[in-house]
């Protein structure tokens, strides 16, 4: 039996599925309705909203199947979330990843799976929208884009829980999202070992582009300035917006010498922005580093506070120069 791996950016997915307080709460009918109607439509035994949780898979919806979770080591949808289409098995017997596998040998006796990764918005792969059953099955093409659009179906229920926690601006988080995420990703950083690092980072002279050019050009310019953020910092990075000026990014899995090196990838594709947008003005920026060590973690309050101050002395010290 092959069990799944684990995504890069597992950090980032784990935190995005815990901040939306969706896993162990009772069914749904916004959830229901999509699984009874993908198990009438295929005509199979079972359809599943599968979530991949750090150790299982949980089911937010099953219609057709007892069981609430399983482990996620010998779950289908743990592969299927490692991929961007729909991950088809049609006979799992003939399939030597999964022909061994306990959920192949004994209950529920998969032979077919058809699994469509569900996004947040942030682009991680939260599980499925998944269909069972105990024969082999065809599936083809318009089966693949008929389960695709049941799958938007529960990606926008799961994004209308998100909404509360992303800035509407910039589309990146916001201070509420922010603190959820960074408090799952520091936690588990802890558990693995591995090391963080907060940048936070403040938008030079944004009064005068609101002064000079309106506060409509202030906002092409703050969800510009985010956009290059996003593209320049890794996937398992978590990008927001404090409010206002203000931005922090949270880099798990990297030290404060690494951060650094990121940070300037940020500043030279900030620079190759401000020269193909000639908007009158130049996007820059200060910002403060503070590293997470988890032999001695610091809180995020702490971090925060850390990385503002050494923002701030930055920003008088290229006001002095």
């Amino acid at each position: 039996m092959e069990q799944p791996g684990i995504p890069h950016n597992e950090g980032v997915r784990l935190a995005t599925l815990k901040s939306l307080d969706v896993l162990d709460t009772p069914p749904e009918e916004r959830f229901d309705r999509v699984t009874r109607m993908a198990r009438r439509m295929f005509r199979v035994q079972t359809a599943l909203v599968s979530l991949v949780d750090e150790n299982r898979q949980w089911f937010k919806s099953r219609a057709g199947l007892d069981a609430c979770e399983t482990p996620r080591n010998i779950s289908f949808c743990g592969h299927a979330i490692l991929g961007d289409d729909v991950f088809l098995i049609r006979n799992a017997l003939a399939d030597q990843r999964f022909a061994d596998n306990p959920l192949v040998t004994g209950p529920p006796n998969i032979r077919f799976y058809a699994g469509a990764p569900l996004r947040a918005a942030n682009g991680a792969k939260l599980g499925t929208l998944c269909l069972l059953d105990s024969e082999p099955r065809e599936f083809d093409r318009e089966d693949e884009v008929a389960l695709r659009d049941l799958a938007s179906m529960v990606e926008d229920e799961l994004s209308a829980v998100q909404t509360a926690t992303t800035d509407e601006l910039t589309r990146i988080s916001n201070r509420r999202g922010f603190l959820q995420l960074a408090d799952y990703g520091l936690n588990f950083c802890m558990r693995h070992h591995q090391p963080a690092t907060l940048a936070f980072i403040d938008l030079d002279r944004f009064k005068p582009i609101n002064d000079t050019y309106g506060h409509a050009e202030g906002d092409i310019a703050l969800a510009a300035f985010a956009e290059v953020m996003c593209s320049s910092f890794r996937s398992t990075d978590l990008c927001a917006r404090l409010g206002g000026d203000e931005f922090v990014v949270l880099l798990t899995g990297a030290n404060r010498h690494e951060a650094e090196v990121v940070i300037h990838k940020f500043r030279d594709l900030l620079h190759d922005y401000n020269a193909r947008a000639n908007r009158g003005y130049a996007l820059e920026f200060s910002y403060g580093l503070e590293e997470f060590q988890p032999t001695a973690p610091l809180s995020l309050e702490a971090l925060l506070v850390a990385g503002d101050t050494q923002m701030y002395a930055a920003k008088q010290a290229k006001r002095r120069h």
